[in-house]
């Protein structure tokens, strides 16, 4: 028998980075309406200006702002009204000094203009005559053309994640498709002679299949195709027959259960056994989630999680989802959503170790306050009440009430 040898949380990211670094899932074209939260995989640039002509952002009129010198209320400058602009027309005219152009909100700015007044502050006492009551300073009230994106910007980087408003931009641009990475295709294996599924009856002595069904909820939401391989028995030989199988169609391997040191786990040992493959840590100094392994078959990164529920969902959200990112060339693989929060209780904490505690966050006078659900690795009911993970570094000998704390909101 084995024992573990643990390393830092730290130096775990460090080799599951290292380890993918030269690991890429593949590209795929994909319509506007599915790039939604995909990840870039080349640079999306833009290909003409937006918006494509100097157009107004209020109605009013057009007017070379040099002539609105001195306007006021009291005094207002006298134009000659040269035409108006239509809505989704070209301005057909140049505007020459002392005129103005009727123009409305979209409208495009006619040639010789560079500011718009506002219909609030002017009057028109006939057809041909125009009453500005307010200086504008030019570029006021207009937006230019290429002033939003013009020719050669970054809409999306490589690697960015595309959102709402990306969307809405590259509709804007023109760009009906985007080159996309991938999904990321994850298995999961459960192992264990004590697992049924949930939809048979546990004997005593057996438990229902949590864990496959819960991480594969994580990864789906979190963008993944999972498939839940099913139960393998605590045996060798299946194990070792279950794992290749996976191995052969996945991006990532994720297997529950089967990563103590007992001599019926078979984790290592499979993953040893397997061609081009290296194992890359076996121990962490962490809580939950000291027994986890790591290893790389190929380029597939597989990765033996705990048993216990909230140990294996942690490590999930903090390690699996971490290897994704960096399969997907996400530019911000390494860094999570984390926000400060006061804490509303102590904290016991043993110095050595990175300890992760679920915690409720809410919010009062303004702050974020974090209080710890504690509880054993084996009681999945603590994530379904948490909002994130209290993260205390292995400097850390314990916190107290009031500290300060970064609080990794779970997605």
């Amino acid at each position: 028998m084995e024992f573990f040898q643990a390393i830092s949380f730290e130096k775990a990211k460090e080799s599951i980075i290292h380890s993918l670094r030269h690991i890429r899932a593949d590209q795929e074209k994909v319509d506007l309406p599915q790039a939604l939260h995909r990840i870039a995989a080349t640079h999306v640039i833009a290909q003409e200006n937006l918006p494509p002509f100097s157009r107004s952002t209020v109605d009013g009129f057009a007017v070379r702002s040099a002539d609105t010198f001195g306007a006021s209320e009291s005094a207002p400058s006298l134009f000659l009204v040269a035409g108006e602009v239509s809505m989704g027309a070209a301005a057909s005219m140049t505007l020459q000094p002392g005129e103005a152009v009727i123009i409305p909100t979209g409208g495009m700015l006619p040639p010789g203009a560079d500011a718009v007044v506002m219909v609030e502050h002017s009057e028109q006492p006939d057809d041909q005559t125009a009453l500005i009551t307010k200086m504008v300073a030019p570029g006021e009230n207009v937006v230019m053309k290429g002033e939003d994106l013009s020719i050669g910007t970054t809409i999306v980087a490589e690697g960015q994640k595309i959102t709402s408003p990306h969307i809405g931009a590259l509709a804007a641009a023109g760009m009906a498709s985007v080159n996309v990475r991938k999904k990321i295709f994850v298995t999961i294996l459960s192992t264990g002679d004590e697992l049924v599924d949930i939809t048979a009856t546990a004997e005593v002595g057996q438990i229902r299949d949590t864990n496959s069904y819960a991480l594969a909820a994580m990864l789906e939401a979190y963008g993944c195709e999972v498939r839940r391989w099913g139960i393998v028995k605590d045996r060798y030989e299946d194990f070792s027959k279950a794992l290749a199988d996976a191995l052969s169609y996945s991006d990532v391997v994720v297997i529950s259960g089967g990563s103590s040191v007992g001599t019926r786990d078979y984790t290592v040992q499979a993953i040893k056994g397997m061609n081009q493959a290296q194992l890359l840590f076996h121990g962490l100094a962490i809580k939950p989630g000291k027994p986890t392994i790591y290893g790389i078959v190929g380029s597939v990164p597989v990765f033996g999680l705990p048993g216990h529920p909230v140990a294996a969902m942690t490590i999930c959200e903090l390690l699996v989802k971490l290897a994704i990112r960096q399969l997907q060339g996400h530019q911000e693989a390494s860094s999570r959503h984390t926000l400060v929060a006061s804490l509303t209780r102590n904290i016991p904490s043993a110095p050595g170790r990175d300890d992760f505690f679920p915690a409720k966050l809410f919010k009062q006078e303004g702050q974020y306050r974090a209080t710890p659900l504690f509880g054993k690795s084996g009681l999945i009911h603590l994530l379904t009440e948490a909002d994130g993970l209290i993260h205390i570094p292995s400097e850390k000998s314990g916190l107290y009430e009031g500290d300060k704390v970064d609080v990794l909101v779970m997605t």
